[in-house]
């Protein structure tokens, strides 16, 4: 079987990892509209950009599997193809890169690089007196944006700097009370030809269940709130011995109105159990906080 995936290393790294899970299938590059260089434009906002021709090769039979960074795929699937498995998650946690050892400990009006509306968001929403900059590019192109420009730190996913073999370039990891990682984070998802019995056993063996039953949740809670890539809203599902419990974030970009929730139940019902997330949240005022942020953007 062939593997989909984009070709930033990161990408990579996590293809090779699913790669040798199941026996060392042949993994194929797909450029994607969201890897081209330079900042997204409007008509490239959502996130698709991400995985819209990955998918497409996928229809069209030139791959049988594709694996997502979970974050990245949409909700909404395109008709022919499912969601069939999640390997293991990493850390999903985002992380500071830069000389503090805490959020308390990063100085006054420090300059803070990040590509995420949701991180910004958190950001100011707890230290409005940060400067908070937009910072694009690969891994090792913020990394090294760190260290030659005026920025003070940069904030990137914890699951994909220890991929890259890049921890040591972690200061701190951000507590989930102080920034609700997006929905997916640290999880791989792969998708397959809906059926296409042979990819969807594969990706069976080596799919674990605790991580299937948050990323539904996750996934269950954004789809509910029709969010977009306008829209900083962070989810994170963590699943117990008896219980699955999911926190929301929904924002504005400015930090200046933010709603959060939390919500326990049956982890057997982690797609319902999100929705009722999401409706909280809509009700304390998220629905006018996610038409301001698509207003801002």
């Amino acid at each position: 079987m062939r593997l989909g995936t984009r070709g930033s290393a990161l990408a990579l790294a996590q293809a090779e990892t699913i790669s040798a899970a199941l026996g060392g299938l042949e993994v194929v590059v797909i450029e994607t509209s969201g890897d081209r260089p330079g900042p997204p434009t409007p008509e490239a906002g959502d996130k698709a950009r991400f995985v819209k021709e990955i998918e497409e090769a996928l229809l069209d039979e030139e791959v049988d599997l594709a694996v997502h960074s979970a974050k990245d795929l949409p909700t909404e699937i395109p008709d022919g193809l499912e969601l069939v498995g999640v390997s293991e998650r990493a850390d999903p946690a985002d992380a500071y890169c830069g000389d503090a050892g805490s959020l308390a400990a990063v100085p006054e009006g420090a300059r803070i690089g990040t590509s995420s509306l949701r991180r910004a968001a958190q950001l100011r929403a707890i230290r409005d007196d940060l400067e908070v900059l937009e910072v694009h590019g690969n891994v090792d192109t913020r990394l090294a944006k760190l260290e030659q420009t005026s920025l003070h730190g940069i904030v990137l996913a914890a699951a994909g700097l220890r991929r890259l073999g890049r921890e040591d370039a972690i200061a701190f990891r951000f507590g989930e009370d102080e920034m609700t990682p997006a929905a997916g984070q640290g999880a791989l998802a792969l998708e397959a030809r809906a059926g296409d019995t042979e990819a969807t056993a594969a990706a069976a063996t080596i799919t674990d269940e605790a991580a299937l039953i948050e990323l539904t949740a996750e996934r269950a809670v954004v789809g509910a709130l029709k969010a977009t890539c306008n829209t900083p809203v962070g989810i994170r599902a963590r699943l117990g011995e008896d219980r699955i419990t999911v926190d929301g974030f929904v924002g504005l970009p400015d930090g200046t109105r933010w709603v959060r929730d939390s919500l326990w139940g049956d982890p057997d019902q982690p797609g319902s159990l999100g929705i009722e997330l999401a409706e909280q949240l809509l009700n304390a005022g998220a629905a006018t906080i996610l038409r301001q942020a698509e207003a801002m953007a």
